[in-house]
């Protein structure tokens, strides 16, 4: 069996569940979805290709969703996803199967992992202790031995989630939805700003995989041509936690008071080094 294991990672969690899993599928290749974008082409190579990705409004990120409508996979006879999530349910498997539709495919196989929450909007938001990531990351390699088998056996299983943390209702769940679609065709222009504890280090622009964050002098610049990819990257590595979320919507921000999260096996520099080919 060859496999390739395509990922997107804001905070460092997907990218920690796309490096265990490749831990447990030998030969595999791991690739960046963000640095593929801009290619006119893209062409798997292996016969098992999948998706590893967070949870961006219960249904998959905006790249990985572009990425999906742009690459041929042909070589492949076995496609699975992993989403990774921090509460909320995921929904999004129907709608990468949309997607797919068009090269007359489906996925096989779709897994989701609990890992640690990085949305640091919201009032009731806690800052998961060494303690709580441990316990998660346990839990993960157990859910990743698995789901290495069930790739390896090729298993047709499509999970039903039914959610982690965060109890929702199927109104909630669609205007959650909903939101994220918004998001993505408006490009959340005037979403982000940055505080006077800015330092002019330029850690937002590195990690920014949308290219959405520009340093103008020796500031952060969130760029209105440029869509967001809404990974939070920017927010959640400032070293100075000077990047902020401003009030939007219905929905009032708490990240001025709350901490940050982004994986312990993930530095900036793994961020940003996804933006290349």
């Amino acid at each position: 069996m060859s496999a390739e294991i395509y990922y997107f990672s804001g905070s460092g969690n997907s990218f920690f569940v796309a490096k265990e899993l490749q831990k447990r599928i030998p030969g595999s290749g791991l690739i960046p979805i963000a640095g593929l974008l801009a290619e006119d082409e893209i062409k798997t190579h292996a016969d098992t290709v999948g998706f590893v990705f967070p949870t961006h409004g219960m249904i998959s990120p905006i790249p990985v969703r572009r990425f999906l409508k742009k690459v041929d996979l042909s070589s492949a006879d076995y496609l699975f996803a992993i989403a990774t999530r921090g509460g909320t349910k995921f929904l999004g498997f129907p709608r990468m199967d949309k997607i797919l539709r068009k090269q007359g495919r489906r996925l096989d196989a779709g897994f989701v992992v609990n890992m640690a929450d990085n949305d640091p909007k919201f009032e009731v938001y806690e800052i998961p202790t060494e303690e709580e990531i441990a316990k998660l990351q346990s839990e993960a390699r157990r859910r990743l031995d698995s789901i290495a088998t069930a790739i390896a056996n090729k298993d047709k299983d499509r999970e039903k989630d039914t959610g982690f943390k965060v109890d929702s209702n199927y109104f909630l769940e669609r205007l959650v939805v909903l939101g994220m679609m918004y998001a993505e065709f408006s490009g959340v222009n005037d979403y982000f700003f940055c505080d006077s504890k800015c330092k002019g280090c330029g850690t937002c622009e590195k990690v920014c995989l949308s290219g959405k964050v520009e340093i103008v002098d020796e500031k952060p610049v969130w760029r209105d041509d440029v869509k967001c990819f809404m990974c939070y990257a920017c927010l959640n590595y400032c070293p100075a936690q000077s990047v902020q979320i401003k009030d939007k919507w219905f929905m009032k921000s708490y990240t001025a008071k709350n901490g940050r999260y982004s994986h312990p096996y993930a530095k900036a520099a793994d961020i940003a080094a996804q933006k290349e080919t």
